[in-house]
């Protein structure tokens, strides 16, 4: 069976996005795109087998010269969960449309290895109901911004913890990584 770990970047106060990347201008955002942290991540990601993401973020990527149908992350599978886009799948992206906790139980329990969920905050929030949400990595931002996309969208999940790794990083970002005891 296949792992499912949220790996994401969160504020302080538990948001994914602030409004500037929330309006596609990171320039205004407060979360930190240098540091160390940053080739680490970079370095990390390559250990999934699979990404999994909304429109939200998936569209997020277009600012960067992502277009439809192509890979935000290259040599990962990518799933893109959204009724609303419009584009062919093909080996590397393959658009997802009905209903993700369904088909990502599926992908689940028919896989193996690591998926990595990488937003956004509304599918992590059907995810964790469904209990599909094996870890959590948190890259926690030294920044509190009292509004923006929530950690796991409207849900607001009752969970114990248990961490299993920590790190810090000379710019302020610590990383827990914690497992999900349902």
């Amino acid at each position: 069976m296949a792992e499912l770990i949220y790996h994401v970047a969160v504020s302080l106060d538990h948001f994914i996005a602030d409004q500037g990347i929330v309006d596609g201008d990171i320039s205004n955002s407060l979360f930190l795109f240098e540091g160390e942290h940053v080739p680490d991540f970079l370095t990390e990601i390559q250990q999934y087998d699979a990404v999994l993401m909304g429109r939200k973020t998936y569209e997020f990527g277009f600012q960067f010269g992502s277009k439809p149908g192509e890979p935000g992350y290259k040599g990962l599978k990518h799933y893109i969960f959204s009724n609303s886009l419009q584009f062919e799948s093909n080996e590397e992206v393959e658009l997802i449309q009905g209903n993700a906790v369904e088909f990502i139980g599926n992908l689940k329990k028919e896989g193996e290895g690591e998926l990595w969920l990488c937003g956004g905050g509304e599918l992590a929030g059907d995810l964790i109901k469904h209990k599909l949400i094996d870890r959590l990595v948190l890259k926690v931002n030294p920044i509190i911004i009292g509004k923006g996309i929530p950690l796991f969208g409207s849900v607001k999940p009752l969970l114990k913890l248990e961490l299993i790794e920590m790190k810090q990083y000379p710019n302020g970002v610590i990383k827990p990584t914690y497992k999900i005891i349902y």
